[in-house]
């Protein structure tokens, strides 16, 4: 029986979080939401909604982990199909551009209370992109034989060109997105070409 409660209450959470995530739209940010309209898309009652978040900050910091968790497993999917061959930089940004088209509303929420007034927002989503830029830093770290801070440089600067660019992609048709893409690819091919040249650049490190 408690293995069935459970399962019903964990079942309940994820139609509060669905019915959340549906009302987000170019219109309408989580700001907007009230605990009321969340409740009756999921189809609950008011009170319910209390068994599992304290109050609507708290469903909106879950929005933001599970936002970023997301992406993260995204990008870790591209990882699997790079090593199937291909470019790393074309895979994983028209990987991003996929998630994008997918996931409007989660992507929308990561902008947004990126730069919203709620400071505990800000932090949650600022935590999220440096778990997913210290990801990716790793993956070049190890791909491209980097030193630690010359892939933290590159990394960086690739989420930081990408997120922009998955802020207006969000707006563009079918066509205008793959024109961004092929931006992009070319930029993240300039950023890596520079850290290469960065790397080899420094004096070789002999042992004693």
């Amino acid at each position: 029986m408690a293995g069935i409660r459970a399962q019903q209450k964990e079942k309940t959470r994820r139609q509060l979080i669905e019915a959340a995530l549906g009302q987000l739209s170019a219109d309408r940010s989580f700001s907007s939401l009230s605990l009321r309209e969340v409740a009756k898309e999921a189809g609950l009652a008011p009170t319910s909604f209390y068994r599992h978040f304290s109050d609507m900050d708290e469903l909106g910091l879950t929005l933001v982990d599970e936002a970023g968790l997301t992406l993260r497993q995204l990008m870790r999917q591209a990882r699997v199909r790079i090593e199937k061959g291909g470019s790393v930089i074309k895979i994983s940004v028209h990987t991003f551009m996929e998630f994008i088209e997918s996931n409007e509303n989660i992507f929308r929420l990561l902008l947004r209370e990126r730069s919203g007034i709620a400071p505990e927002f800000r932090a949650a989503v600022n935590r999220e992109i440096r778990y997913f830029t210290m990801e990716l830093c790793d993956y070049i770290e190890k791909a491209n034989k980097l030193d630690r801070d010359v892939a933290y440089l590159q990394a960086n600067a690739a989420v930081t060109i990408v997120f922009s660019a998955g802020a207006e992609a969000i707006d563009l048709d079918k066509k205008e997105r793959e024109e961004l893409a092929n931006r992009i690819i070319e930029q993240l091919r300039i950023i890596a070409r520079g850290a290469q040249d960065m790397q080899s650049r420094r004096p070789a490190v002999t042992a004693e």
